[in-house]
């Protein structure tokens, strides 16, 4: 039987897919692709027949990520790609939408913490009314410099329908072309999901799209809840690449789509070499695992996630047998040093120690560290 088609060409039903392997792996211990690798990636989803590739974080002027989006960019072009752009105050979205904008970016998808405990650690305040006119303001500076604006409810899968619903109905009026639903935490099952983005679809002129962790195991099948309750996107990631426990895996959605929907749209040769390329790529390796009890579940690299824990994981890392481990490679920060060595035994300033490793990082080939390493680095350095 024939499928119907959209007015875009898509069949009735089946959802876009965007592909963050380039950006949610910035936020994965110890995770950083190169600008050739980042080209390659891009090539094969495009080629594969992902509609958008997501490269990159930008938070404010000179972005760390400006290689990766700029290496997309002239492999499958701005318009096939789209980058995250993080939001605090106005000020701060001012100068990173510059920063987009100088790195030729046409597609943003805004990072903004939805839930009451996110958003007191993000934003200094839980109020819904900060929220919405945050999300309002930023949405309106990103079109008026003619940007496609995604907005996104971080934590949202957490977050209450009497506040994420006025959050997400604020953003469409203030001109928003998408909204992303983030299962920053594992923890809605199927069902659940299905109901959560049944009442985003009921709102005028929505347009939503599902990212989903995989802690649970459940990425794929909340992202397939998701399209039946009406969501048009779902993101997904190369072998699943992501931090607490990764993320949709894209071979296994892809493969999904077809087996229970029918869905040809997609070319399955190239998921193999992908699935290749972006694990040595990110240097994982071949026997990297998703969900909770992978060696990587509950890695971090920044100190919010080591200090506060307990706002991004499903369940704590003791509860399955795994541990919490710190690991990083050049993302230092003071902060996450000072953590490192807290209750070592090891006195450095770390203000001066920081740079000091990282240089020593770059010079070594960038080696994982973890908690140890860094702080034998630290009783090298004081004996300098």
């Amino acid at each position: 039987m024939a499928v119907a088609e959209q007015e875009d060409g898509t069949p009735s039903g089946l959802p876009h897919l965007s592909d963050a392997t380039l950006r949610d792996s910035a936020h994965m211990a110890g995770v950083e692709f190169g600008p050739e690798d980042a080209a390659r990636i891009a090539d094969l989803l495009v080629r594969t027949g992902i509609d958008l590739v997501e490269v990159g974080m930008i938070s404010g002027p000179s972005s760390k990520d400006a290689d990766l989006i700029l290496a997309t960019h002239e492999q499958v072009s701005p318009e096939r790609s789209m980058s995250l752009v993080m939001v605090r105050d106005r000020q701060q979205v001012a100068k990173a939408l510059a920063e987009a904008a100088r790195l030729g970016v046409r597609h943003v998808m805004f990072s903004i913490p939805t839930s009451e405990q996110h958003a007191v650690l993000k934003l200094g305040t839980p109020s819904l009314k900060y929220l919405n006119t945050l999300a309002r303001s930023a949405i309106a500076q990103a079109k008026e410099l003619g940007f496609h604006v995604t907005f996104s409810g971080e934590d949202g899968a957490r977050t209450p329908k009497e506040r994420l619903v006025p959050y997400v109905e604020a953003g469409f009026e203030a001109g928003a072309d998408r909204f992303r639903l983030a299962e920053t935490v594992a923890y809605l099952s199927p069902w659940q999901m299905e109901k959560v983005i049944g009442d985003l679809t009921a709102i005028d002129g929505s347009e939503i799209e599902i990212h989903s962790h995989n802690m649970l195991g459940m990425a794929v099948a909340n992202s397939l809840a998701a399209v039946r309750a009406g969501a048009q996107w779902i993101s997904a990631t190369v072998g699943g690449i992501g931090e607490r426990g990764g993320n949709a895996p894209l071979a296994e959605l892809l493969t999904s789509l077809r087996v229970i929907h029918g869905d040809t749209r997609f070319d399955l040769t190239h998921l193999t070499e992908l699935s290749r390329l972006a694990l040595r790529g990110s240097q994982l390796g071949e026997a990297f695992q998703s969900g909770p009890t992978g060696p990587h579940a509950f890695a971090y690299e920044l100190p919010g996630q080591l200090i506060h824990p307990e706002a991004y994981e499903t369940l704590p890392a003791e509860l399955v047998g795994n541990t919490r481990e710190l690991r990083v490679r050049t993302r230092l920060t003071p902060a996450l040093v000072s953590w490192a060595l807290e209750e070592s035994g090891v006195v450095v300033d770390a203000e001066a120690f920081t740079p000091w490793l990282v240089e020593e990082q770059e010079r070594t080939g960038r080696p994982l560290l973890d908690r140890d390493a860094i702080r034998k680095a630290a009783v090298d350095f004081r004996s300098l």
